[in-house]
């Protein structure tokens, strides 16, 4: 199901993303009402997860969080994006039961000290996309935007 769920991740980010990039750079940095406000801090924000998820894994005892700082464009962020998401595929395409059972521990944002399976926290990190890819679509149509892809799991099977 994980081998799954990294295709899928990356399917659905693109179905976004050809959406976003197709429309005027002014429209991608609009202020919308959402968690992040606009397209861009948003994707931004995707990317910073699935970046910090990757180095908490990897028991980095710094992490580098691509968006701070960030000064580049949409284009920057959804290279970046998928660039992560690739990896996030690969690495479950190759890992073993034993290693998905592993328990990992790290500190959250509030710096408390969390353990949990491998397996656990990537189902984290594949639903945190699906939740904001939603948030997406919705900008999107807030922002007049009407030929929307379909990001439900289901069309991602059915095109298989």
């Amino acid at each position: 199901m994980l081998k799954q769920m990294g295709s899928y991740n990356i399917w659905a980010n693109q179905k976004i993303i050809d959406v976003v990039l197709a429309i005027p750079e002014e429209k991608q940095l609009a202020e919308v009402p959402s968690s992040f406000n606009n397209l861009q801090k948003t994707l931004l924000h995707m990317w910073d997860a699935e970046s910090i998820w990757w180095q908490r894994m990897k028991m980095h005892e710094r992490f580098i969080r691509p968006g701070d700082n960030f000064k580049g464009t949409t284009l920057d962020v959804v290279n970046g994006l998928m660039s992560q998401s690739h990896l996030w595929e690969g690495w479950v395409n190759n890992v073993s039961d034993p290693m998905l059972e592993h328990v990992f521990e790290f500190r959250n944002n509030k710096q408390e000290q969390i353990k949990m399976p491998i397996w656990q926290m990537l189902t984290h990190v594949f639903n945190h996309g699906t939740y904001h890819r939603g948030q997406l679509i919705n900008m999107l149509r807030q922002l007049g935007e009407e030929k929307l892809p379909s990001t439900d799991f289901s069309a991602w099977c059915r095109k298989r």
